[in-house]
């Protein structure tokens, strides 16, 4: 009678935990295929000129103003080969003195601090690129070494530190076919989406365990 019990306990729990997995899953779903339309009208869209007003996620948008290299800052990331770099975030500073974050691509490692990946920028430019919001980092990325300028994410509050500047929630990532160094991030609306068969998965084992437990009281 224990034991059946035990069993009972058993299948309830983890029909439950197998379940739940799946209305996760379709919850990241319905999140993913909003992500792909906010990108999809992001890359169909005309720039407007940027402001710290602008709260649009994938928005394009254009802006005149300088780089900040001084307070220029490495992001480790790895490129579309996996290959680990940084990309090269500088803070820009509108015509309208507006200040905002701008990634402006990836380099190898070995061009960290190299004075060539600011090489042939004027003093004024007319930047156009993405606006992205800056997401919070997973609970397994590594603090920003601040000394060395290493930072595994964009942390506002480490950046005011740094700079002495405050940015608002978002990065314009650059558009800019022309680069060579840093090499422009590609955006697209290829991302991966597993979240359906994943969620069919986590169901497909909870329904499973439910016939089992019922082909037991049967032969009991």
């Amino acid at each position: 009678m224990k034991r059946a019990y035990l069993f009972q306990l058993f299948v309830i729990i983890f029909v439950t935990i197998f379940c739940a997995l799946g209305t996760w899953q379709l919850y990241r779903l319905q999140w993913k295929l909003e992500l792909i339309s906010e990108i999809t009208f992001g890359l169909d869209s005309s720039p407007i000129e940027y402001s710290n007003s602008i709260e649009k996620n994938y928005q394009r948008v254009s802006a005149k103003g300088k780089f900040n290299f001084d307070k220029q800052i490495y992001l480790y990331s790895l490129n579309d080969n996996g290959k680990p770099g940084y990309d090269v975030i500088t803070p820009f500073r509108t015509n309208k003195n507006e200040n905002v974050l701008v990634n402006r691509g990836w380099i190898k490692e070995e061009f960290k601090n190299n004075p060539i990946i600011n090489k042939n920028i004027e003093d004024e430019q007319k930047i156009i690129g993405l606006l992205r919001k800056i997401y919070k980092p997973n609970i397994f990325k590594p603090n920003n070494d601040l000394r060395n300028n290493i930072w595994f994410s964009i942390n506002l509050e480490d950046l005011k530190v740094t700079s002495g500047e405050r940015f608002n929630e978002f990065v314009i990532f650059l558009e800019d076919n022309q680069a060579k160094t840093p090499i422009p991030k590609k955006i697209s609306i290829d991302v991966p989406n597993n979240h359906l068969k994943y969620a069919i998965t986590w169901y497909a084992i909870s329904i499973s365990i439910i016939f089992y437990y019922l082909y037991f009281r049967r032969k009991k």
